[in-house]
Protein backbone atom coordinates (compact mmCIF):
# COMPACT_ATOMS: atom_id res chain seq x y z
CA UNK A 1 0.00 0.00 0.00
CA UNK A 2 1.14 3.52 -0.60
CA UNK A 3 0.32 6.81 0.44
CA UNK A 4 -0.61 8.66 -2.66
CA UNK A 5 -3.09 8.86 -5.11
CA UNK A 6 -3.24 9.16 -8.55
CA UNK A 7 -2.25 12.76 -9.75
CA UNK A 8 -0.22 13.23 -6.98
CA UNK A 9 2.66 11.51 -9.02
CA UNK A 10 2.34 13.75 -11.67
CA UNK A 11 2.09 16.58 -9.23
CA UNK A 12 5.60 15.67 -8.44
CA UNK A 13 6.85 15.14 -11.52
CA UNK A 14 6.54 18.10 -12.95
CA UNK A 15 7.87 19.98 -9.31
CA UNK A 16 11.35 17.78 -9.28
CA UNK A 17 11.53 18.51 -13.79
CA UNK A 18 11.11 22.08 -13.02
CA UNK A 19 13.76 22.33 -10.49
CA UNK A 20 16.37 20.33 -11.81
CA UNK A 21 19.10 21.84 -14.29
CA UNK A 22 19.22 21.27 -18.21
CA UNK A 23 21.61 18.45 -18.57
CA UNK A 24 20.64 16.62 -15.34
CA UNK A 25 18.33 13.19 -16.04
CA UNK A 26 15.88 12.15 -13.21
CA UNK A 27 15.63 8.13 -13.14
CA UNK A 28 12.56 7.54 -11.72
CA UNK A 29 13.08 4.74 -9.03
CA UNK A 30 10.00 2.10 -9.20
CA UNK A 31 10.65 -0.67 -7.14
CA UNK A 32 7.46 -2.30 -5.82
CA UNK A 33 5.14 0.01 -8.26
CA UNK A 34 2.92 -0.85 -10.38
CA UNK A 35 2.80 -0.03 -14.32
CA UNK A 36 -0.08 2.52 -13.72
CA UNK A 37 2.25 4.25 -11.19
CA UNK A 38 5.20 4.19 -13.46
CA UNK A 39 3.00 5.25 -16.60
CA UNK A 40 1.48 8.13 -15.11
CA UNK A 41 5.33 9.52 -14.26
CA UNK A 42 5.97 8.71 -17.88
CA UNK A 43 2.68 10.85 -19.02
CA UNK A 44 4.37 13.70 -16.66
CA UNK A 45 7.83 14.03 -18.42
CA UNK A 46 9.84 11.30 -17.15
CA UNK A 47 12.13 9.75 -19.51
CA UNK A 48 14.01 6.88 -17.38
CA UNK A 49 12.76 4.45 -15.31
CA UNK A 50 15.30 2.33 -12.93
CA UNK A 51 14.58 -0.91 -11.83
CA UNK A 52 16.22 -2.66 -8.69
CA UNK A 53 14.97 -6.45 -9.45
CA UNK A 54 14.71 -8.41 -12.61
CA UNK A 55 11.91 -9.58 -12.00
CA UNK A 56 10.22 -6.63 -11.50
CA UNK A 57 11.33 -5.06 -14.62
CA UNK A 58 10.16 -7.96 -16.83
CA UNK A 59 6.57 -7.44 -15.47
CA UNK A 60 6.43 -3.23 -16.15
CA UNK A 61 8.42 -4.06 -19.44
CA UNK A 62 6.10 -6.36 -20.34
CA UNK A 63 3.58 -3.36 -20.11
CA UNK A 64 5.41 -0.35 -20.94
CA UNK A 65 7.96 -1.75 -23.10
CA UNK A 66 9.32 1.01 -25.58
CA UNK A 67 7.66 4.06 -23.38
CA UNK A 68 10.71 4.36 -21.45
CA UNK A 69 14.36 4.32 -20.68
CA UNK A 70 14.81 1.31 -18.27
CA UNK A 71 18.28 1.48 -15.87
CA UNK A 72 18.87 -1.22 -13.82
CA UNK A 73 19.89 0.25 -10.42
CA UNK A 74 20.26 -2.57 -7.79
CA UNK A 75 22.57 -5.50 -7.60
CA UNK A 76 22.66 -7.58 -10.62
CA UNK A 77 23.35 -11.39 -9.93
CA UNK A 78 25.29 -12.75 -12.91
CA UNK A 79 22.14 -15.42 -13.19
CA UNK A 80 19.82 -12.84 -13.95
CA UNK A 81 22.11 -11.01 -16.43
CA UNK A 82 20.33 -12.84 -19.84
CA UNK A 83 16.96 -11.42 -18.87
CA UNK A 84 18.27 -7.93 -18.10
CA UNK A 85 20.28 -7.80 -20.69
CA UNK A 86 17.39 -8.16 -23.45
CA UNK A 87 15.25 -5.46 -21.03
CA UNK A 88 17.90 -2.53 -19.98
CA UNK A 89 18.85 0.19 -21.89
CA UNK A 90 21.59 0.38 -18.99
CA UNK A 91 23.47 -1.34 -16.27
CA UNK A 92 24.10 1.40 -13.05
CA UNK A 93 25.98 -1.13 -10.97
CA UNK A 94 28.63 -2.84 -12.49
CA UNK A 95 31.62 -3.73 -10.43
CA UNK A 96 33.16 -6.42 -10.91
CA UNK A 97 35.11 -7.60 -14.32
CA UNK A 98 33.04 -10.75 -14.00
CA UNK A 99 29.49 -9.44 -14.18
CA UNK A 100 30.74 -6.94 -17.27
CA UNK A 101 31.86 -10.39 -19.06
CA UNK A 102 28.67 -11.40 -18.64
CA UNK A 103 26.52 -8.59 -19.79
CA UNK A 104 29.03 -8.71 -22.83
CA UNK A 105 28.38 -12.29 -23.46
CA UNK A 106 24.87 -11.46 -23.07
CA UNK A 107 24.68 -8.63 -25.33
CA UNK A 108 26.58 -10.24 -27.81
CA UNK A 109 23.98 -12.82 -28.08
CA UNK A 110 21.35 -10.24 -28.43
CA UNK A 111 23.57 -8.30 -31.09
CA UNK A 112 23.62 -5.11 -28.91
CA UNK A 113 25.64 -3.02 -26.86
CA UNK A 114 25.40 -2.39 -22.98
CA UNK A 115 26.06 1.58 -21.70
CA UNK A 116 27.38 0.48 -17.73
CA UNK A 117 28.19 2.50 -14.95
CA UNK A 118 31.17 1.73 -12.59
CA UNK A 119 29.50 1.32 -9.23
CA UNK A 120 31.95 2.99 -6.36
CA UNK A 121 31.66 2.02 -2.63
CA UNK A 122 32.38 6.13 -1.99
CA UNK A 123 31.81 5.18 1.72
CA UNK A 124 34.27 1.74 1.94
CA UNK A 125 31.85 -0.02 3.37
CA UNK A 126 32.55 -4.04 3.51
CA UNK A 127 28.87 -5.29 3.22
CA UNK A 128 28.29 -2.99 0.37
CA UNK A 129 28.40 -3.61 -3.28
CA UNK A 130 30.95 -1.21 -5.45
CA UNK A 131 34.58 -0.91 -5.91
CA UNK A 132 36.53 1.09 -3.98
CA UNK A 133 37.16 4.61 -5.91
CA UNK A 134 40.86 3.98 -6.32
CA UNK A 135 40.53 0.66 -7.54
CA UNK A 136 37.94 1.65 -10.40
CA UNK A 137 40.29 2.87 -12.96
CA UNK A 138 42.07 -0.71 -13.12
CA UNK A 139 38.42 -2.10 -13.45
CA UNK A 140 37.52 0.15 -15.95
CA UNK A 141 40.79 -0.81 -18.12
CA UNK A 142 40.05 -4.65 -18.13
CA UNK A 143 35.87 -3.98 -19.16
CA UNK A 144 36.92 -1.77 -21.92
CA UNK A 145 38.20 -4.31 -23.85
CA UNK A 146 35.22 -6.08 -23.62
CA UNK A 147 33.47 -5.57 -27.31
CA UNK A 148 29.46 -5.31 -25.87
CA UNK A 149 29.68 -3.27 -23.12
CA UNK A 150 30.49 0.28 -22.96
CA UNK A 151 31.45 2.20 -19.56
CA UNK A 152 30.19 5.89 -19.45
CA UNK A 153 30.28 6.47 -16.14
CA UNK A 154 30.26 6.53 -12.73
CA UNK A 155 27.20 5.76 -9.48
CA UNK A 156 27.29 5.69 -6.06
CA UNK A 157 24.94 5.34 -3.24
CA UNK A 158 27.03 6.66 -0.15
CA UNK A 159 26.49 5.59 3.55
CA UNK A 160 22.78 5.25 4.30
CA UNK A 161 22.48 8.59 6.78
CA UNK A 162 20.20 10.83 8.35
CA UNK A 163 21.23 14.36 7.00
CA UNK A 164 21.47 15.29 3.45
CA UNK A 165 24.77 16.98 3.96
CA UNK A 166 26.04 13.90 5.29
CA UNK A 167 26.61 12.55 1.75
CA UNK A 168 28.34 15.48 0.43
CA UNK A 169 32.00 13.70 1.35
CA UNK A 170 31.20 10.77 -0.36
CA UNK A 171 29.85 12.63 -3.57
CA UNK A 172 32.55 14.70 -3.77
CA UNK A 173 35.14 11.62 -3.55
CA UNK A 174 32.94 10.49 -6.41
CA UNK A 175 33.10 13.19 -8.36
CA UNK A 176 36.91 13.43 -7.70
CA UNK A 177 37.24 10.11 -9.08
CA UNK A 178 35.04 10.62 -12.34
CA UNK A 179 37.15 13.67 -13.39
CA UNK A 180 40.76 11.75 -12.57
CA UNK A 181 39.11 8.95 -14.91
CA UNK A 182 37.59 11.51 -17.41
CA UNK A 183 41.28 12.90 -17.65
CA UNK A 184 42.95 9.50 -18.72
CA UNK A 185 41.24 9.54 -21.65
CA UNK A 186 41.12 5.74 -21.75
CA UNK A 187 40.01 4.06 -25.29
CA UNK A 188 35.94 2.79 -25.70
CA UNK A 189 35.37 4.53 -22.57
CA UNK A 190 33.31 7.70 -22.22
CA UNK A 191 33.47 9.59 -18.83
CA UNK A 192 29.76 11.11 -19.42
CA UNK A 193 27.81 10.63 -16.52
CA UNK A 194 27.52 10.27 -12.71
CA UNK A 195 25.15 9.05 -11.28
CA UNK A 196 24.54 10.68 -7.37
CA UNK A 197 21.67 11.43 -4.85
CA UNK A 198 17.86 10.00 -4.07
CA UNK A 199 15.06 11.37 -2.67
CA UNK A 200 16.71 12.05 0.45
CA UNK A 201 20.08 13.78 -1.07
CA UNK A 202 19.90 14.70 -4.72
CA UNK A 203 20.22 18.68 -4.12
CA UNK A 204 23.61 17.90 -2.66
CA UNK A 205 24.28 15.88 -5.47
CA UNK A 206 23.61 18.06 -8.02
CA UNK A 207 25.73 20.31 -6.58
CA UNK A 208 28.33 18.08 -6.64
CA UNK A 209 28.29 17.10 -10.33
CA UNK A 210 25.44 14.41 -11.07
CA UNK A 211 24.02 14.80 -14.00
CA UNK A 212 21.92 11.17 -12.89
CA UNK A 213 19.69 11.33 -9.89
CA UNK A 214 17.60 8.30 -8.87
CA UNK A 215 14.64 9.68 -7.47
CA UNK A 216 12.03 7.19 -5.80
CA UNK A 217 9.56 8.47 -2.63
CA UNK A 218 9.68 12.18 -3.94
CA UNK A 219 8.07 10.89 -6.95
CA UNK A 220 5.87 7.88 -6.15
CA UNK A 221 5.09 8.52 -2.45
CA UNK A 222 6.28 6.62 0.64
CA UNK A 223 5.31 2.83 1.15
CA UNK A 224 3.12 2.52 3.79
CA UNK A 225 3.26 -1.29 5.23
Amino acid sequence: MYNITMGIITENVKQILAEIPPGVEVVAAAKTRNAAEILEAIAAGIRIIGENYVQEAEEAHQEIGAWAVWHFIGHLQKNKVKKAAAICDMVETVDSLDLAAEIDKRCAALGKIMPVLIEINSGREPQKAGVFPENAADLIKQISGLEHVRVEGLMTMGPLTGQPDDYRPYFKETKKAFESLKSLGLPRVTMKYLSMGMTGSYKVALEEGANILRIGSKIFGERVY
